[in-house]
């Protein structure tokens, strides 16, 4: 990989850290610049904004993470499962300083959305990417499933429980409460098999 190649990998890595903790509007170009040890003629070299920037973040290290996250659960031979076993990992892994973050697609989703119409265009066709991949699985699985499931809305509820869970805990700074509504959540899920 070239150096120029590498210096943009790094700045994008930077800058989805801070992004995470910080919010995009609160992130400093001055603490990725230092971090990353580059001039700002090197960042804007790759990104000629903060915007740009903020969109490349949400493209090449955001969604890919958070679509490869959910495709081995969704994707396993039981769905349902699947998707159980992956709440219930992450209600015990994650720890309290990650409830705090919370979630980059959520947070970016809460803070951009309404305000810029890039991030927000952005996000929803993830979302629906998500959604479809969710979908997909379930009726691959239908002959398993109660009868007269609309999929794609089953598909919603779960990733909408699963953010709505996110925000009350990182709101709250209550991890119980993440875990109370993720095991009602997975509930929710195995009462989807017949």
């Amino acid at each position: 990989m070239r150096d120029a190649e590498l210096t943009r990998q790094k700045i994008l890595t930077v800058s989805a850290d801070e992004i995470h903790k910080n919010g995009f509007t609160a992130t400093s170009l001055s603490c990725i610049l230092a971090r990353c040890d580059i001039s700002k003629g090197a960042l804007y070299h790759h990104f000629t904004n903060k915007l740009e920037l903020g969109y490349a973040v949400f493209e090449e290290v955001y969604a890919p993470a958070f679509i490869a996250l959910w495709q081995p659960p969704v994707e396993a031979e039981d769905p349902i499962a699947g998707l159980c076993d992956f709440f219930s990992a992450m209600s015990k892994n994650m720890s309290c300083d990650e409830i705090v973050c919370g979630c980059p697609l959520n947070n970016l989703c809460q803070e951009m959305s309404a305000i810029d119409e890039g991030f927000r265009i952005r996000i929803l066709a993830m979302q629906q990417q998500l959604n479809l991949l969710i979908a997909t699985n379930l009726a691959r699985v239908s002959h398993q499933l109660q009868p007269g499931l609309d999929f794609s809305q089953v598909a919603y509820f779960i990733v909408a429980t699963f953010h709505g869970s996110s925000s009350l805990s990182k709101s709250s700074l209550n991890k119980e409460l993440f875990d109370k509504v993720i095991k009602e959540l997975c509930r929710y899920i195995r009462q989807l098999k017949r």
